[in-house]
């Protein structure tokens, strides 16, 4: 047979041209595989790269948001519980803010009347038992005093240099106190009005992907809500249970500690060892090393509590995460947006995932079948 033109074959293709085509499907399907999975891989880090970067540019505004929607997952039961008396949405929502303002002003004023007088000290006891630390490694870890001070400048270098600017400092407070009153306006419209703004947004979707975003947003809004309000109730649940061991025990500063592992708390993992690290070294200033085993053995306690039998109990499966998975994104958030990053990783990851997890299973439903064709009418 003679081709139909120089270098063409019958089909109209040109041998050059499917020269690279060729190449890749004679490659091997785990190469092919590999090649796909990593420029995807790829796309998704530089995309999630550059959501950090942008957020990070934009700090303030970045944290007014995350604690605004955390914010209003967790009091979103307590504005539908005021609609139910048949209020206005913007005077329930009213309500709500100021009642979050209350409980605030009230816990901060009673905390600071409790504890004001007790910071100093916690910095005290804190350094007696960072100093009974360094004794005991020094005279039982082949470690001299020179090599310690020497990893402790490190640390100190690592951590942060220079001195503190009072203009830098300044701004600081300008913009925390920015990002509060812009959080606390923000709360105010989404308890008002979020859900007529989610569903103007599913009215401007058409098509097959509407009932799946809608679901995917419903069960995202849920897993945030049991986050937020089952993370709060761990975390208090947390600092009662050591509080009262570190006054069964007499160690100094309970109350202090306690606070401390209550704001821990929201750092999975990470938070609690922090806290419960803390509670130690005090108890060791303090008491000595047997009270101080003590405290360690009811901060174990008190977790493997907190991790065998509260958090399946109060999470529920659809919001737990492995642990795994919640030191990966601790560390993320952490190393992208400091402590901040840290507190709202989590959250974000269990989100994010349900999401996936329900759009997973949305393609996975069997579709219904097509109806059955209608009968041709019978021959007259």
């Amino acid at each position: 047979m003679v081709a139909d033109g120089a270098g063409q074959t019958p089909e109209g293709t040109t041998g050059r041209g499917a020269g690279p085509r060729q190449a890749w499907t004679a490659l091997p399907w785990l190469i092919r595989s590999a090649v796909v999975w990593s420029a995807c891989l790829v796309v998704i880090v530089a995309g999630l790269y550059l959501l950090g970067r942008i957020a990070v540019l934009l700090a303030p505004l970045a944290i007014a948001l995350a604690a605004t929607i955390f914010l209003t997952a967790l009091l979103d039961p307590v504005q539908l519980a005021l609609r139910r008396l048949r209020l206005p949405a913007a005077l329930a929502a009213l309500l709500t803010v100021l009642l979050l303002l209350g409980v605030l002003v009230g816990v901060g004023a009673m905390v600071w009347n409790l504890t004001a007088n007790q910071f100093g000290e916690l910095s005290q006891e804190l350094g007696q038992g960072l100093q009974r630390t360094r004794d005991f490694v020094t005279s039982t870890l082949p470690v001299s005093d020179q090599q310690l001070d020497r990893l402790l400048d490190q640390a100190r270098r690592g951590v942060g240099e220079g001195s503190v600017d009072p203009v830098s400092g300044a701004r600081t407070a300008a913009e925390v106190l920015g990002s509060a009153l812009l959080a606390l306006v923000l709360l105010f419209f989404l308890l008002k009005d979020g859900r007529s703004m989610w569903h103007w947004t599913l009215s401007r979707m058409t098509g097959p992907n509407r009932p799946v975003t809608a679901e995917a947003g419903r069960e995202g809004w849920r897993t945030l809500g049991a986050y937020s309000r089952g993370t709060m109730l761990i975390a208090a649940i947390d600092a009662i249970g050591i509080g009262l061991a570190l006054v069964v025990l007499r160690v100094p500063l309970a109350f202090p500690l306690a606070l401390i592992t209550f704001f821990g708390g929201f750092i999975p993992i990470i938070g609690a060892t922090v806290a419960g690290a803390v509670a130690v070294l005090v108890a060791l200033a303090a008491k000595g090393p047997v009270t101080a085993l003590l405290v360690l053995a009811a901060v174990i306690a008190v977790q493997q509590m907190e991790g065998n039998l509260l958090e399946p109990l109060i999470m529920k499966r659809q919001v737990r995460l492995h642990p795994a998975v919640i030191l990966v994104a601790v560390t993320a958030g952490t190393l992208i947006a400091g402590i901040a990053g840290a507190f709202v990783s989590v959250p974000i990851t269990a989100v994010v995932w349900r999401i996936i997890d329900t759009v997973q299973q949305h393609r996975e439903r069997p579709t219904a079948p097509p109806p059955p064709p209608e009968p041709a009418g019978q021959p007259g």
